[in-house]
């Protein structure tokens, strides 16, 4: 059975570089992480993630706060007692030893009768559809395939809890799109607890079941993709995740969780994340490219300032007011020609009112 996986007030410190006090690499944080699921870790470089997941990992104590694999504290034991998979950016495959060799190897170490050993690892070169090359030396697979191969040698020793480290960040984009799916799938077949590190926004919004945000060793906002993308929390998260729109305005009225604000681009109605924010107070709205809709229904007139045509996509800019609107239109409809007049419409369950702090969240 899948073990949640508990991180309780963990912080870490390390002697700063100028030799006087410490720096805290992560600040008081506290995740659940589900039995089962597919968790990850998302933030710019320096914010902490991976610090965590060495924790997580037993490479690194933490100065305080606990870590527990269901009710078991692991907070203080080295790597080789906490029943852990890790797959490493770097794959770390021995060039020497065949595939299943190297799969075996944990096995070997745990000193697995051969016979069951043997099956473990014809079961987890299937799981990741590599059993085919199981006589092969790493040095004869593609980067795919030996990523495919680190993350079988993590599965064969049947953890308790799989960890995997940037494990796309040395492939190429078409390999690591292909190889996304794949690493959902296998990761969720084997119903292990996963936690995954990566900076790649699209990567976490594709695979994750929840994605935790980071930013200089705190936590910014816990949620599922879509949750964090169409309700971020600050600026920090909207802007980090993917493109938006950000205006600056006044609050004018409340409508329950709706708020009208008024912008340089016009009075924009939407909702409103932080409910202490009261009347007349500054605050931003976000809005993302893709709903900026064209069309004859508009409740705001707009100037086509630019537009690239991208295929499958066109992006631009529109003059609204005194703001400048970034657009996102799908299909294959007429391109918007620079200076033509346009109608504006915007669904303000697409907007999102922030407060103009973007102190972190400590969700």
């Amino acid at each position: 059975m899948p073990l949640p996986l508990s991180i309780r007030h963990v912080v870490k410190e390390f002697p700063s570089i100028a030799g006087r006090g410490t720096t805290r690499a992560v600040d008081d944080v506290s995740i659940e992480i589900a039995p089962g699921e597919l968790f990850f870790l998302l933030g710019p470089s320096g914010c902490g993630k991976t610090t965590l997941l060495r924790m997580i990992a037993g490479f690194i104590e933490p100065t305080s706060g606990e870590i527990r694999f269901g009710d078991r504290d692991v907070t203080f034991l080295p790597p080789n007692q906490r029943n852990t998979g890790m797959v490493f950016q770097s794959y770390a495959l021995w060039p020497h030893m065949t595939v299943e060799a190297n799969v075996a190897f944990g096995l070997d170490v745990r000193k697995t009768p051969a016979a069951e050993a043997a099956k473990r690892v014809e079961a987890a070169l299937s799981a990741v559809r590599m059993d085919q090359y199981s006589k092969r030396k790493p040095n004869q697979l593609s980067g795919g395939q030996q990523q495919r191969i680190a993350l079988a040698r993590a599965l064969v020793i049947r953890p308790e809890v799989l960890l995997l480290d940037e494990p796309l960040s040395n492939l190429d984009a078409k390999l690591r799109l292909e190889l996304r799916s794949e690493i959902r799938r296998i990761c969720k077949e084997s119903e292990i607890t996963t936690v995954y590190v990566t900076h790649d926004q699209k990567e976490a919004l594709s695979m994750a079941d929840r994605v935790a945000i980071m930013r200089a060793g705190r936590l910014e906002q816990l949620g599922s993709p879509i949750e964090l993308y169409q309700r971020p929390r600050n600026r920090f998260v909207a802007e980090f995740l993917g493109e938006t729109n950000i205006l600056n305005g006044t609050l004018r009225a409340l409508h329950g969780s709706m708020a009208d604000v008024e912008t340089g681009a016009g009075m924009l109605r939407g909702v409103l994340i932080e409910p202490k924010l009261g009347l007349n107070q500054p605050c931003l709205v976000c809005l993302r490219p893709e709903h900026v809709a064209f069309g004859s229904a508009g409740n705001l007139h707009a100037t086509v300032r630019d537009s690239m045509f991208l295929g499958e996509l066109e992006q631009g800019h529109v003059a609204v007011g005194s703001e400048n609107l970034r657009f996102t239109r799908v299909g294959g409809g007429a391109r918007a020609e620079v200076g033509t007049r346009v109608d504006i419409g915007i669904d303000p369950n697409k907007v999102v009112v922030l407060p103009v702090s973007d102190a972190s969240s400590h969700t």
